[in-house]
């Protein structure tokens, strides 16, 4: 059995207003997450969430232990984030442990400039509403859960991703059986060009072997 969760960081920067007890040096604010891709309850199978911050942070171990499993801080520089997933007592699950890397600066996204063919970055790096995301999709597979955390997975099974394309739908098994096809497609024709390019080359050798003789 399988459940779907996303996860990752949010960020902003911070204008002349910041948090009481952010340091003078922090200029952005962060927010990071595990939670269900549709913003579902998690809660049932998911006991607490564990993040370790820079060794900088006061009080690095930082223990989520009711939904929402988030955590807000402020910072300036980005680093990887050490997670860790502790599963309902019921399950007898191992921890799921990972790595997230914070980020807080806007993924570049240059465009050709149509005046003199230069780069340029559509993003506005210095605007302070500008929100930078930075989230991805897994899923959490259970191999053989015993039975009694087999009946609380069975409980919510309407947490499972839309199956079809809709604006609000960012992941799609249909768009993804599409991305398969297109594949599969590509391949066949691939596979009768070779094949056509292989027949061409034998008659090629045969009309030589003819005239040679």
């Amino acid at each position: 059995m399988s459940r779907p969760i996303i996860y990752g960081n949010t960020a902003k920067k911070m204008g002349s207003v910041k948090p009481p007890n952010a340091p003078a040096e922090h200029t952005h604010l962060w927010t990071i997450f595990v939670r269900g891709p549709q913003n579902e309850d998690i809660s049932y199978f998911i006991k607490k969430v564990v993040f370790k911050l820079h060794d900088t942070y006061p009080n690095p171990v930082r223990s989520i232990e009711a939904p929402p499993f988030e955590l807000t801080e402020t910072g300036w520089g980005e680093f990887d984030i050490n997670i860790k997933v502790y599963f309902v007592e019921e399950a007898n699950e191992k921890v799921l442990n990972f790595y997230h890397r914070l980020r807080l600066h806007p993924y570049a996204n240059p465009v050709p400039n149509s005046d003199n063919g230069n780069e340029q970055n559509t993003t506005d790096h210095n605007s302070k509403d500008a929100e930078v995301s930075s989230v991805y999709f897994d899923e959490i597979v259970f191999n053989e859960p015993n039975e009694e955390f087999f009946k609380i997975l069975m409980s919510r099974p309407g947490n499972l991703l839309p199956s079809n394309k809709t604006d609000d739908c960012v992941y799609s098994k249909q768009l993804e059986q599409e991305e398969i096809d297109r594949i599969e497609i590509g391949i066949e024709k691939v596979d009768k060009e070779i094949d056509e390019l292989k027949q061409k080359l034998e008659n090629l050798v045969k009309q030589e072997a003819i005239n040679g003789s």
